[in-house]
């Protein structure tokens, strides 16, 4: 399928009816998302074929793009169940929905005393492992109580995907990311850097968009050459 081709089918997802500030719920386009699925299967063949899971699914944009690019199977995992509708709404619509499966849970869980997030380790133990690729859109993490939901989210990602990683990332975290990678055992390469484009979505948005710079990352697990 060529790349104009899958922008043109994803141009039919809807995106948010109702979306929440505090989830940082911005839509994926229907030109990064197939930007992001085109390259993750011709440059690596990491789609077609494999088990691929969508962490913070919203809409479904992502888990879409990677059906529609040849994905086994596809599971989305959202904590929001009114993007999960409108998720299933858009798998109905393009007659995908054998293909992929939505699952509600959180993928961070909230101390009560301090309010920090973790992990959830018990959702993470579940999956571990248990596909061949990882998409994501994180939340970059800039609302309060939401500092370093980006990197729980990677870090999920890499916990339950076997091979390969496709996260989108706020340049300015790409050295503090790879850092990271390279502790949790895979390399992290940039293979894109990319405009986000935030709409006026929110009553204390003053721009009609604003475009913030994001890498596109592929983390990979390391291996051990041998001795």
């Amino acid at each position: 399928m060529k790349l104009k081709q899958l922008e043109g089918y994803l141009g039919d997802v809807a995106a948010f009816k109702d979306p929440k500030v505090q989830l940082e719920q911005y839509p994926t386009t229907a030109h990064l998302a197939s930007r992001i699925l085109y390259t993750a299967e011709s440059s690596y063949g990491d789609i077609d074929g494999k088990a691929v899971v969508d962490l913070g699914c919203g809409c479904g944009m992502l888990s879409v793009a990677a059906a529609i690019m040849g994905a086994s199977s596809v599971v989305g995992i959202d904590i929001d169940a009114d993007a999960l509708e409108t998720a299933h709404d858009n798998l109905e619509e393009l007659e995908i929905s054998d293909t992929v499966d939505l699952i509600q849970a959180s993928l961070c869980v909230r101390a009560p005393d301090t309010g920090e997030l973790s992990l959830n380790d018990d959702l993470v133990a579940k999956m571990r492992g248990k596909f061949d690729t990882a998409i994501l859109n994180p939340p970059f993490g800039t609302k309060p109580g939401n500092k370093g939901i980006d990197v729980l989210f990677l870090q999920a990602a890499c916990a339950m995907a076997d091979s390969a990683v496709y996260s989108l990332h706020k340049s300015s975290t790409r050295d503090y990311l790879v850092k990271r990678a390279r502790a949790w055992g895979f390399d992290c390469q940039v293979l894109a850097e990319l405009k986000f484009d935030v709409p006026m979505m929110y009553k204390f948005h003053k721009k009609k968009s604003v475009d913030i710079d994001v890498d596109l990352l592929r983390l990979s697990r390391q291996t051990t050459a041998p001795s």
